[in-house]
């Protein structure tokens, strides 16, 4: 079997999907930017990177600010995700719009999103510019996890929020679990 060649381009599918708030530096302006461009970049500390178009209006407040919360998204929020991720904040109140409900965060200023499983909040320590995106580089400094998906023995079940990924312009729900960290070389 072949293998067609095509022009450069990102393949690396499928991608979190996530809702992230923001805030301007005062706290008086809040927003949501749907961003596919996030991902895990280092493990102690904890850090993780956003990639956002400069002309996107939560640019500037997360470059001012220089803070971020990155909420992880589910198939009941996934409506809410694309709609935050097609209109702009310079336009419409996201969270009236959608119904989300802004809660403090611990740490940083811009808010946390209530109906999330879980929200990171993030320092911004680097602006990257990249081409088409900027990439912020975050260390994580909060994780805030919804009671709801803890199970009896207080591990924390995302599954049980039917959490949603990206891929090609499409959201798809994940599948069943196949395997663990290590279940390859595991013994029996």
């Amino acid at each position: 079997m072949a293998k067609q060649v095509w022009r450069p381009g990102n393949q690396l599918y499928p991608l979190p999907v996530v809702m992230v708030s923001c805030a301007s530096a005062d706290g008086k302006v809040q927003n949501i930017i749907t961003v596919a461009w996030a991902g895990t970049i280092c493990s102690n500390p904890a850090m993780l990177s956003i990639s956002i178009r400069p002309s996107r209006y939560s640019y500037n407040l997360i470059k001012e600010s220089g803070e971020f919360v990155v909420n992880l998204t589910t198939q009941d929020l996934a409506f809410a995700t694309d709609w935050c991720g097609v209109k702009s904040g310079r336009d419409v109140n996201k969270f009236k719009a959608m119904n989300l409900t802004p809660i403090p965060s611990t740490v940083v200023k811009a808010p946390s999103i209530k109906e999330s499983p879980i929200s990171i909040e993030c320092k911004v320590k680097q602006i990257i510019p990249l081409g088409t995106h900027d990439m912020f580089i975050a260390e994580v400094v909060a994780v805030q996890a919804d009671e709801l998906y803890f199970d009896e023995k207080g591990a924390f079940n995302l599954q049980k929020a039917n959490p949603i990924c990206y891929s090609h312009g499409k959201y798809y729900t994940l599948g069943k679990e196949i395997g663990r960290f290590g279940y390859s070389v595991k013994k029996k």
